[in-house]
């Protein structure tokens, strides 16, 4: 019989996870060229009278706004918090509290600045070779996202992003250049961070203005078949660069819950899973699942393939199933379904969880039954590569007493630790955004997820100073003791 796991692994991977364009900032220093995220400019939260004002899409009139009179605007995701110059910083406060692992992408815009050169930036290029050496230093493995929520301009601006096939060959000219630079410094790659986000934002997740567009649901399907097959044959181009490489897919995990016992909800609730976990079935099992036919048919979707993508989604099957995970939601019939579907913000909240200050559901047990179904479902090693709670930080007396996320990841390590016992293979966990960054969705500083204070407020204001939170005191113990002293 197999047996069932009591406690972590001891090789378990401990670690945290952030983002290039969230953290690096010097968005033009090394060759750099602009990026998507470049242009999420911040907007007021509070002048709209709630905290979730989302930055994620940019229309082609901001667009052209945001390129003619950048002076104008606010852009948090180019300064970042500085990693840029204080990576070494940064990566020693990782090393003390013990990480296994720290997740981080590169920016293809500093590689490719345009995305249509022949060869890379060697500036950008050894700029992540340091990175990589530094965490070598303290035998921290790095977990590298090839894509993660942005890619150079110049290619929205020219192709409408990846409503155009013709990203494919350059994205593969990309991930080919630094899977090979790369090859003896990373094991553990993601090609495309929560790809099912495409249903969410399609400039943010492919770059797209939505406005040029007719039909949105069809173009954040179309956009998502061009990145599964530039997913697939990134797969199968680094297993011939390395026998070494691990490749994981990536998606953001929401367990949708019925609202009721009526039939009619459970069935809403199965259908919006399946919206859910169309993304990895593509990723792990090589092929369209039979449901989506259904849904593309009464949705009047049509994905323009070519002759051989079948056998491209076959030949690069991930080798993990990577996630992140924040909530769950609530599911019921009714006629706007297909649009909450799959959606990150939904109007639906469950009475029986507590609501962050971000207006997000906190249900741990929601996590053990996600990594469950993930396992139960594809039965290939899972890593939860996003988990943490925003919430507004103070300093007082130079410190951050921040036992409501201590609390929040207790109990969701806990959730984890219950699901290993239930036989879930788990490689590692990496929280989000494990020093204070530039939130995704609002642009924001004050929305903080870190272990690590970062002395840096919405507006660009402060000494970008780290500080160390109590959190970070307890997350190292929870490493030493290998998630046995939660307390």
């Amino acid at each position: 019989m197999h047996k069932v796991r009591t406690e972590f692994p001891k090789n378990f991977l401990w670690g945290g996870a952030t983002a290039a364009n969230q953290i690096e900032g010097a968005y033009l220093e090394g060759g750099k060229g602009l990026s998507t995220s470049d242009m999420a400019a911040y907007k007021d939260p509070y002048g709209e009278g709630r905290v979730n004002n989302f930055t994620f899409n940019v229309s082609s009139e901001e667009l052209e706004k945001y390129l003619l009179n950048p002076e104008k605007y606010n852009f948090p995701k180019r300064r970042g918090i500085d990693f840029y110059h204080r990576y070494k910083e940064d990566i020693r406060l990782f090393a003390e509290m013990g990480f296994k692992v720290f997740r981080l992408s590169i920016s293809w815009a500093r590689i490719f600045p345009t995305g249509l050169e022949d060869e890379p930036n060697e500036e950008g290029l050894k700029f992540y070779d340091d990175v990589f050496d530094e965490l070598k230093k303290y035998n921290i493995e790095p977990l590298v996202t090839m894509s993660h929520y942005e890619m150079p301009i110049e290619l929205t601006k020219r192709y409408n992003g990846w409503m155009s096939r013709e990203l494919i060959p350059l994205f593969i000219k990309y991930t080919t250049a630094i899977m090979e630079r790369y090859k003896d410094k990373v094991k553990y790659w993601i090609p495309f961070n929560e790809m099912n986000m495409n249903l969410n934002s399609i400039y943010t997740g492919a770059g797209v203005l939505e406005d040029k567009v007719t039909n949105v649901i069809q173009a954040a399907y179309q956009t998502s078949h061009h990145q599964f097959l530039a997913q697939a044959m990134t797969i199968s181009n680094g297993r011939k660069i390395s026998k070494d490489f691990k490749f994981g897919c990536m998606i953001n995990a929401i367990e949708s819950y019925a609202a009721t016992s009526k039939p009619e909800d459970q069935l809403a609730s199965l259908k919006a899973g399946q919206i859910n976990l169309f993304y990895p079935d593509v990723q792990v099992r090589g092929y369209y699942p039979s449901y989506m036919i259904r849904y593309f048919k009464e949705n009047n979707i049509n994905i323009v393939q070519q002759e051989g993508d079948n056998e491209i989604l076959k030949n690069g099957t991930s080798d993990y199933v990577a996630f992140s995970y924040y909530m769950t939601h609530m599911t019921e019939h009714r006629e706007d379904m297909r649009d909450i579907a799959g959606r990150l913000d939904s109007p639906l909240k469950n009475p029986n969880l507590e609501i962050s200050e971000w207006d997000w559901p906190i249900d741990p047990i929601g996590f053990r039954i996600v990594l469950n179904k993930l396992y139960d479902r594809y039965q290939i090693p899972l890593w939860p590569v996003e988990n943490g709670l925003g919430a507004h930080d103070k300093v007082v007396d130079g410190k951050i007493h921040d036992d409501y996320r201590i609390d929040y990841l207790r109990k969701h390590i806990s959730a984890m630790a219950d699901a290993i016992e239930d036989g879930v293979e788990i490689i590692g966990y990496t929280t989000w955004g494990c020093i204070d960054l530039v939130s995704c969705g609002t642009s924001q500083m004050s929305k903080r997820y870190g272990f690590i204070y970062v002395d840096q407020d919405d507006h660009g204001n402060g000494t970008l100073d780290r500080i160390r939170k109590d959190s970070f005191y307890w997350y190292k113990k929870v490493i030493e003791s290998n998630g046995e002293k939660l307390i």
